[in-house]
């Protein structure tokens, strides 16, 4: 066998065009001397990687919907985790904790109606570095190896991104950048504390970051975040995660720069699971999955040369994960085994290893300027995929965890994946556009090491892409843009090909506006996603553990909004005073087999939030509400026709009522003299608003939310 991660004279060949491209001179982007200097675009400069500083200036120049969450609105809405933080964002939509991704090492974040379920369907970075433990063969969070005390922003990119980043960016594109190394000494440390009103569990945030920059340019920063306690279950939903990273940067010159980033991610946490509708109604907080469980590990080594100056922009990233994720789960017997069950535990291994280079250069006229921009992407990924199971036996009698669990199943799989892109920021008038084409090229496989059968596919796919801005003013632009997504088939879906899976592969379509002005400031977005053939998880809903099923055509659309404003523009007196409100509309139908024309499952067809803040002195107070309506999970179009909208025995199908929640928080800072000490206090769901969600996988059932919570804050810095 080849080695897992033997670098391509291709992949060489292609880093070493672009840092001969990058050395040439740029005798293009000097123009002839204009008859009228005040006509050219001399003020353009290369924007090169726009996921990199990203701010809300660039927001505002984006050709399409695209959200910026910065570290200040993450500490005032006193969020503990990325889920929180995600539901203030038009179009995305996040799950509680539930199914097999019921943990707070997981990750369950849907955008326009796409599944949640493990977040398989949006490219989900950290520092642009994939957070997927295979980005092509199994891009599901299960383990979503961040913590939120080590962001600095959240960058949530809803389209316009395909053409750049990949694949599986249906669901765009969402960047998780971590704090900078600071330009001067920084170090500060912050503790925050939940308490839940059900049970008095208690689950604490830690956060430490000392960082600094010398004279030389040579500089570096340590993170640390960690989550520990118990959650609102009244049993086996212990977590403990802890998640650092190392970071270094050395400027070479004014122009170039190189950094450097470690990364060590380790989390463990119970799994309460799902609970029938009976044991729902007796106590929704109760467990009775003792032995369900998720681990995680991941380390990750991320390499970067950048060259910036104001006509072009060159930068090579290589990164290099190693990801370990396992599970243990009770299944439930069926038929004459229906009162059994038995433990299931699920290690996975796997490694990445990649090379980016891109290269922008800045062509500028008297009336137009074009900014050129290629890209190319090496990736080689490798897995080791396995299951083991205990004999069924009578929950209650016996601790599974001392039985002899034999492997059942045993894979390994594997990927190459070359990926090249070209797009032309053209600027003329009060218009940019922005044509693009990225072109990838996969290869994977999956062999059974018990019986020997291997089974390969391959995907030679273009996704071209077109965005179009017109300039307004330097305040309000209008945009439209139209792409082609992919989603290659996954390790799992590659070992069932015999079952007819092919790829996903969908259009998407935006036009919309972005404004800020005045003290107004928000976005209006109509979106639209056609699918070929989309795929879904079957798992308890009728079909096999684990099996996929292809649901035919499917339609996404609707409107994104969002609005703010700051009432000191209005008068002064008001100074500190702002407010912010969002709505979303989402239409996800199927629009054949025995479902068609019905909504699509775990999304809600209307998201709202709205809030307040008001700053005077040293004090300040956030209110914050959220509202989502009904959910549905109908079943396995695939094998019922009928659309289940009354609730099931086993709790998992049904249609889930739609919520609203309100949070409360008031801080104070105590200022310099007090080392920048500050403290605050808030409740979540003030009025303790009893709601649920459902799994259909293999920890199907009934999932509480969160009830009403107190939270502490405070934090400290040097």
């Amino acid at each position: 066998m080849q080695p897992a991660f033997r670098l391509s004279g291709g992949a060489i060949g292609a880093a070493l065009l672009f840092a001969q491209l990058a050395a040439l001179p740029a005798h293009a982007a000097d123009p002839a001397p204009a008859a009228n200097p005040e006509a050219t675009l001399n003020a353009v400069t290369v924007v090169g990687n726009w996921l990199e500083n990203a701010n809300e200036a660039k927001v505002l120049e984006h050709p399409g919907a695209r959200t910026i969450v910065d570290r200040e609105t993450f500490q005032e809405a006193g969020a503990n985790n990325v889920r929180e933080v995600l539901r203030r964002i038009p179009g995305v939509q996040v799950q509680e904790n539930n199914g097999t991704g019921g943990s707070d090492v997981s990750l369950n974040v849907g955008v326009r109606g796409l599944t949640s379920r493990l977040s398989p369907r949006s490219t989900i970075l950290m520092d642009g570095v994939p957070l997927a433990v295979a980005p092509y063969g199994q891009p599901q969070l299960s383990m979503a190896p961040l913590s939120l005390g080590n962001l600095e922003t959240i960058d949530v990119v809803r389209g316009a991104g395909s053409v750049r980043y990949g694949p599986q960016n249906v669901g765009g594109i969402i960047n998780f950048v971590t704090r900078p190394i600071p330009k001067t000494f920084v170090a500060d440390a912050s503790v925050s504390t939940d308490i839940y009103s059900h049970g008095g569990s208690v689950k604490t945030n830690p956060t430490a970051f000392i960082g600094g920059t010398n004279d030389n340019g040579l500089g570096g920063a340590l993170l640390y975040s960690g989550i520990h306690g118990n959650g609102y279950r009244e049993s086996n939903d212990h977590v403990n995660i802890d998640d650092l990273m190392l970071k270094g940067t050395y400027r070479i010159s004014k122009t170039d720069e190189l950094s450097a980033a470690f990364h060590y991610y380790e989390g463990r946490a119970g799994m309460p699971g799902g609970l029938t509708s009976a044991q729902y109604a007796a106590d929704p907080f109760q467990s009775v999955r003792p032995y369900d469980n998720f681990d995680g590990r991941r380390s990750d080594f991320s390499l970067k040369y950048s060259h910036n100056d104001n006509n072009r922009k060159f930068e090579v990233l290589t990164y290099y994960t190693d990801s370990f994720r396992g599970s243990n789960i009770e299944q439930q017997g069926t038929g004459t085994q229906a009162n059994l069950r038995r433990l299931t535990a699920a290690p996975r291994n796997y490694h990445t290893f990649a090379i980016e280079p891109r290269y922008s250069q800045l062509f500028r006229g008297e009336s137009m300027s074009h900014e050129v921009s290629v890209g190319y992407r090496f990736l080689r990924e490798a897995s080791d995929e396995k299951a083991s199971r205990t004999l069924f036996y009578t929950p209650g009698t016996i601790d599974p965890t001392t039985l002899r669990s034999p492997v059942y199943q045993s894979r390994t799989g594997g990927t190459t994946a070359n990926a090249v892109y070209i797009d032309d920021t053209i600027n003329v008038g009060s218009w940019t556009i922005t044509p693009g084409l990225r072109y990838e090229f996969i290869r994977s496989y999956v062999t059974d090491n018990f019986t020997g059968a291997r089974n390969d596919v391959s995907s030679n796919e273009p996704l071209p892409s077109l965005a179009v801005m017109y300039h307004v003013s330097d305040q309000w632009k209008l945009f439209a843009n139209a792409g082609v997504s992919f989603g290659p088939l996954q390790y799992f879906q590659i070992a069932q090909t015999t079952n007819g899976l092919t790829p996903e592969k969908a259009k998407t379509y935006e036009v919309g506006t972005h404004f800020n002005a005045n003290g107004w400031g928000g976005e209006l977005t109509l979106f639209n996603i056609d699918f070929d053939d989309e795929l879904q998880l079957r798992g308890g809903t009728g079909g096999a553990p684990d099996a996929w099923t292809n649901l035919g055509a499917t339609t996404h659309r609707g409107v994104e909004s969002s609005l703010r404003y700051d009432f000191g523009a209005l008068d002064k007196s008001l100074a500190g005073l702002s407010a912010y409100a969002t709505y979303t509309f989402t239409e996800a139908t199927y629009n054949q087999g025995n479902f068609a024309g019905r909504d699509l499952p775990f999304y809600s067809r209307h998201v709202a939030t709205v809030g307040m803040r008001y700053a005077r002195n040293r004090w300040a107070l956030n209110v914050d509400g959220f509202a989502q309506s009904k959910q549905r999970s109908p079943g396995d179009p695939s094998t019922s026709t009928n659309y289940q909208t009354a609730e099931s025995a086993n709790g998992a199908l049904g249609d889930i009522p739609g919520y609203a929640l309100l949070n409360m928080r008031l801080g104070y800072d105590f200022g310099k003299s007090a080392q920048n000490l500050k403290v605050a206090v808030g409740v979540k769901n003030v009025f303790d608003k009893r709601y649920f969600t459902r799994s259909t996988d293999n920890n199907a059932g009934k999932y509480v939310g969160m009830p009403r919570t107190f939270y502490i804050q405070a934090s400290l810095a040097y």
